[in-house]
């Protein structure tokens, strides 16, 4: 058979099997949108060529990089909330009142050119104004699973809540997201080849009515997919379930059939070990953004309680004005760290079961495991290849031990990372977007960055936050 590439004497991490799959001098064959076959380079050679043969030797293959949790939107704001308490109330808020749906979009371009070139080719993007949104990951050519975020919160200036006080709904809010979420769904699920693909998007079970949290689990089922949904995001979370219904989230979302194969609860930060086992029991999936928690909270959420039940779990980036990053080996390291320090004991967390959460255990959290998550034939050509020459990864030891697979996860950046495909399709080569103009990208994002700033000025002598008072002292 004749491929359309063939990539030949590669260290092939496959992700097939209870392994890794790694096959020291392997090839992968793609067709069109699919491998059509993985294996040692000599067997693979016997059956296969391609119009375009790319020698791979010194170089890693293996499957693309899965973001299960992105707020690509808030790229715009990367910087503007860390060192604080109430990250969201004081850091947030005070420029989201004046974030415009353009200045969004333009932020969001550049967070996922950021991803892609790190290795990254699918995301879950949960964001509001994601019509416009996903037009960036048509353009850019990521795999997408997308969703409209999806609140009843009055749209009141950030001067104006209070810390700890409980939240007011407009219904008429939460009517317009709900129909932003399902215009999406009609207009893009399933397009681009099948590269983008919906979901539906609660914000969170403290920021909505239980009737609109209802009716959004019924659209779920009638689209039959999957729900996106922060679950036990911080003490703000629990306060407010507390306040307004006297449960705690996981025991409430049980009471009301949430928890079940379709809903991805995102971070369970303050979620007790016995609320975390519920979940993994249900069937649901865990996505687990330990740069961005640890940042935002200073805390490790439950993740060992849950891997104890289930394999539905993946990380997730979540966003740069947290975070700092939409960088999947940064997670990689940062998880396995932080687990190790939690728990003072280094076994936990290795470096093997951070690759494969975000790769196969990843898809499977996602609902995509059939599609994507390991090089297998008859599954779409989402992959990348990384430099075995980058300084971060000498030196390349395969005996005694393959040193390889922890130097991925604790050594390296993203920037080892030379070439992507996503759906057959070259996105990402010689270190160089293909898809789309990078520097444009940028020129334009900081335009809409500079309007932000200005407007964001207005209330500048209005801010008390830790933030500010930084700045007034020249800490910033």
């Amino acid at each position: 058979m004749t491929g359309d590439y063939l990539f030949e004497h590669a260290l092939v991490i496959t992700m097939e099997g209870t392994g890794l799959g790694i096959i020291a001098d392997g090839a992968v064959c793609v067709k069109e949108d699919k491998i059509v076959a993985v294996g040692e380079t000599a067997e693979v050679k016997k059956s296969y060529t391609a119009h375009r043969v790319i020698s791979a030797h010194n170089k890693v293959i293996m499957p693309g990089l899965i973001d299960a949790h992105m707020h690509s939107g808030l790229g715009i704001l990367r910087g503007v909330a860390q060192d604080t308490h109430h990250w969201m109330e004081k850091g947030l808020w005070p420029f989201m009142q004046f974030l415009t749906g353009e200045q969004r979009t333009a932020g969001s371009l550049v967070n996922l050119i950021e991803a892609v070139k790190a290795g990254t080719t699918t995301i879950c993007d949960y964001d509001g104004g994601m019509t416009d949104i996903v037009k960036n990951h048509v353009q850019l050519g990521t795999r997408a699973r997308v969703c409209d975020m999806i609140n009843e919160m009055t749209e009141s200036k950030s001067e104006e809540r209070e810390v700890g006080e409980l939240y007011a709904f407009d219904p008429a809010v939460g009517e317009r997201k709900r129909q932003s979420n399902v215009e999406l769904f009609e207009q893009y699920h399933e397009t681009e080849n099948g590269r983008i693909t919906c979901l539906f998007g609660p914000q969170g079970p403290d920021m909505m009515s239980l009737e609109l949290l209802l009716d959004i689990q019924s659209l779920a089922e009638k689209y039959n997919t999957g729900l996106h949904m922060h679950v036990a995001q911080g003490d703000r979370e629990i306060d407010q379930m507390l306040l307004r219904y006297g449960k705690r989230s996981i025991p409430y979302l049980e009471e009301h059939g949430f928890l079940n194969e379709r809903l991805m609860a995102v971070h369970l930060t303050e979620a007790t070990a016995k609320e975390t086992k519920t979940v993994a029991s249900s069937g649901a999936a865990m996505i687990l953004c330990s740069g961005s928690i640890g940042i935002i909270d200073g805390i490790v959420p439950p993740a060992k309680e849950f891997l104890e039940t289930s394999d539905r779990f993946a990380l997730g980036s979540d966003q740069a004005p947290g975070n700092n990053c939409n960088n999947m080996f940064n997670e990689m390291k940062f998880t396995s760290i932080l687990n190790k320090c939690k728990y003072q004991d280094p076994t936990l967390f290795p470096a093997w079961q951070m690759v494969k959460a975000t790769t196969i255990n990843a898809a499977k959290a996602i609902g995509m495991d059939n599609e994507i998550g390991s090089l297998t034939p008859g599954k779409k050509a989402d992959l990348i290849m990384l430099d075995l020459h980058s300084p971060a990864l000498f030196p390349r030891i395969n005996g005694p031990i393959r040193n390889i697979v922890p130097n991925l996860v604790f050594s390296a950046s993203g920037q080892e990372v030379e070439f992507v495909m996503i759906d057959g399709n070259v996105v990402v080569e010689d270190r160089v977007v293909q898809t789309v103009d990078e520097k444009e990208a940028m020129r334009n994002g900081q335009k809409h960055a500079d309007q932000l700033a200005a407007s964001a000025r207005k209330i500048s002598g209005k801010l008390d936050t830790p933030l500010a008072g930084m700045m007034k002292d020249g800490l910033l």
